[in-house]
Parts: C-alpha cells; structure tokens; sequence
C-alpha cells in the first residue's frame, strides 16, 4: 500500500499492518471543524504575506467549506489510507480544487503544529462547554441553599452526627466546590491562549510568515514565543484532564452522599423516579444507579489523565508518535464530564428533601453537646478542656437514661453548673443560628455565600 505524503522517501510500499497501527483517523476525526478552521487562518495568514494569491486564497476557502458540509451530511468517505484527519481533509481538498492550489496550503506549516493547533482549539472550546455547564450546576445548588435555610438536618465527622447545619448550609459545600473547578478551568483556559500555529515540524520555517496574525485569526491572546516547544507542549490537555478529574472527585462526593441520603436508613431525600432504576427480582427497588455511575466513570477519568502524564513523561523533544495517543482519553474525559454533569443536574432539579426525617436524625448523636460546651466557656469563664469534660459526662448520663440530650427538659438535674434558662441551648434552630465565625452554618452566613456566589455567576 503506498503512502503519498511520503513516496518521494521510501522505495518500499506501507505494510497493510503499519497502515492500520499507524492511523489515527477513527479518533482524530472529532478534530474536523478545528482542522477545517485552522487551515482556513493558515490560508488568510499565507494569503497576506504573499504565498496565495487572492483567487487561490478564495479556491481553499470555498473547498474547506464544502468538506465540513459533507463531513456534517455524512457524505465525506473517512479512509484509513489517509492515516489521520489533516491528510484526509488536504487529500480531499486537492481532489476538489485541484493539488497545484490544494497542495500549497501545508506551506509554512507542519502537521505537527497542525495537530497541536487543532488540539488546543479543542482543548479549549471543551473548556468553554465545562464552565457553563458548572455555572448551570451551580445555579441550582443555589436555589436549593434560597429554599432551606430552615431545613434542619445533622452534619456528620467520620460519617458520626456531629453538629447541627441546614440543608442550604450543605449543599453549598458543593457549589464553591464547582466554583473553584470553574477557576481552575478559566485558568487552564490562559495557560491554553497561545497559538502553535506556524511552529513546523520543529525550527520554525524560512518563508516570511505573520504567526500572530493567524493566531489572531483563531482567537488566541498570542503566538507560543518557542517552535519547538509549541509542538511538543501538551500541558493543556494535561490541564484539561487534570481538572476534569477534580471535577470527577467534587462529584463523586456528591453522589456519594446522594446514595446514602436516600436510602432507608436516612430517608434525607428521594430521589425521583424519572432518575431511578428498578430491579430484576426485587419489585421494590429504586436504585441511584445515576449517582453509581458517575462515582464509578470518576475511575476513567482518573485513569485518562495517568495516561497521559505517563505518555508524556521523558519524551524527548520535539514531536513523537506516541503523542498520538494524547487525544482518545481527553475526547472520553470531556463527553464524560459534559454528559454526568448534565444529567446530574437535571436529576438534582427533581429530588425531593424530606424534613422530618433530617430532623428526627438530628435527635440522634447529642448533636447539642459543642453548643453546651461553648456556653460554658463564654458564660461561666470555665476552660474548655473542663467544659469539654462536665458535657461529656453529660452526654454519658444520657445515654445511660436512653435518650439524647436535646431531649432533656432540665440540664441543671445533670449537672449544677446550669440552671433552668439553659434549656433554650438545646435547640436546633438556636444552635445553627448562635455561629458567628464567617463561613458558619447560621442563616446570616449562608446568606452571604449565596451572595458570594451569585457575584462569581455575573462575572463569568
């Protein structure tokens, strides 16, 4: 089988066997409209420094355009002899126009810079798509924290009840989670901002070309200032993959926590039938099988990006094939973020918060016991390590009456030390309000971070 792009060199044809291991186009398909754009900027840029000729310029442009339309109408034939999508888009170019113009479109330029510009254009429109889809998630984390200020529930250390906090307290946890992912993004998005585009193979090339102009064509902020490190970098996928990940890890907790919340022995919230699976034997069921399956893809994630890093590591410079490798597991990761935070989103618009039960838990595990402790510090000047010690005792006496100490009717029959007008301590809402640190859970505090988070909203 022979390869044209490089006939002139070898006198032996390709062995069917290296044409199919070599190739690429099955993957690197997904890079068609990039690779489309990018030649068309590469055309304009070779066009105003005298390389095309106008009519020639307006030949590339016109013959692009009509191979996204058959690619899009499903008419363009994808053929494995073309090794990869840059040489099946030139190839088809040159049978539409003809290869005297089709063939002076690679001038001043390489597949290498070529396949790095295209991947970065990708790289960063999957940025772009992450961000809004956070921002959506974070929206309506937001309209969760509007709606439950009251809604008492316990929280939990080492998965034991430990104080009590509002469900809007909660799940804002989250959303400065995925306001700090949207700021790892936004940063993986300047880190991307510089245009390969004009590197070559390696050296840079000896035509006289205008790099910034056709990075200012694409929308990048400038040109990479290095050739060689301008085909060889590929620290925004890394950083793409990276952040993905976090992303994975913040969900992962989330759904985790979705699971536990709406099983019998918590009864938080239920999860809403349109999201629920049911069982093959057990007529009964309601599986979270959306939370599983987001908390199990967090594994390919993961798994994409120590890809990648191990790809990447002790490569010399400039380009290597195995940097063909680089954009399967990226192209996974993004349709796996896009499509878990979509459908994560809509299910958590239609959970159902069960007060009552996230009230009654809170009846359990003398959540009160801090706010007890603090009193006595703030009121009766006693060290904390004595007042830690008369409440421990407390909660002992309890336990050993079966019952927890928010049910007490008089805590002086405890201990001496209070007197009657401390039982207002042993309520929930009290104690969720008396917090006066920044960032608490008392509903002052939670108004500010909701308004924390609506300013960080209007400024993307």
């Amino acid at each position: 089988m022979k390869n044209e792009m490089w006939s002139g060199r070898f006198n032996e044809l390709s062995d069917e066997l290296l044409q199919e291991f070599n190739a690429s186009l099955d993957t690197d398909k997904n890079l068609y409209k990039e690779d489309i754009i990018g030649s068309i900027a590469h055309a304009r840029m070779l066009e105003s420094c005298g390389v095309l000729k106008k009519e020639e310029l307006d030949n590339i442009i016109k013959g692009l355009n009509q191979i996204q339309n058959e690619i899009e109408q499903g008419e363009f034939i994808f053929d494995i002899k073309n090794e990869d999508i840059h040489m099946a888009i030139e190839k088809r170019l040159s049978d539409i126009i003809g290869s005297e113009i089709g063939g002076k479109l690679h001038t001043a330029r390489s597949r290498n810079d070529q396949v790095a510009t295209d991947f970065k254009l990708f790289v960063k429109k999957s940025n772009i798509e992450i961000i809004f889809l956070l921002k959506e998630l974070i929206k309506t984390i937001i309209s969760y924290a509007k709606k439950h200020k009251t809604t008492i529930m316990p929280s939990f250390t080492h998965l034991q009840h430990a104080q009590p906090i509002s469900f809007s307290f909660y799940i804002l946890t989250y959303a400065f989670m995925f306001m700090r992912d949207i700021k790892r993004l936004q940063n993986g998005l300047e880190l991307a901002d510089y245009s390969p585009l004009g590197s070559c193979a390696c050296a840079g090339t000896s035509y006289q070309t205008n790099r910034k102009l056709s990075a200012q064509i694409l929308g990048f902020k400038d040109i990479m200032p290095n050739a060689m490190d301008g085909v060889s970098d590929r620290d925004f996928a890394l950083d793409l993959l990276y952040n993905i990940a976090v992303i994975f890890t913040h969900t992962s907790r989330l759904c985790e926590e979705m699971i536990l919340f709406s099983s019998s022995e918590y009864g938080f919230l239920t999860i809403s039938d349109s999201f629920s699976t049911g069982s093959s034997i057990m007529p009964q069921k309601r599986n979270p099988d959306v939370c599983e399956l987001i908390r199990g893809k967090t594994g390919r994630v993961y798994g994409n990006l120590i890809s990648l890093l191990t790809i990447m590591k002790a490569l010399p410079l400039a380009y290597n094939k195995d940097m063909q490798e680089d954009k399967e597991g990226l192209f996974d990761s993004v349709k796996t973020a896009r499509d878990s935070l979509v459908i994560l989103n809509a299910m958590l618009k239609k959970i159902q918060i069960n007060k009552e039960n996230m009230l009654q838990s809170c009846k359990k595990g003398h959540l009160l016991a801090t706010d007890l402790a603090d009193y006595l510090v703030r009121e009766k000047n006693i060290p904390f390590r004595k007042a830690h010690f008369i409440v421990g005792n407390i909660v002992a006496q309890a336990e050993r009456k079966g019952i927890d100490i928010s049910e007490i009717k008089d805590l002086g029959e405890f201990d001496p030390v209070f007197d009657k007008k401390t039982i207002e301590l042993l309520d929930f809402e009290n104690s969720l309000n008396s917090k006066k640190s920044e960032g608490s859970s008392s509903k002052a505090s939670v108004e500010k971070q909701i308004k924390i988070l609506e300013r960080f909203l209007d400024s993307l």
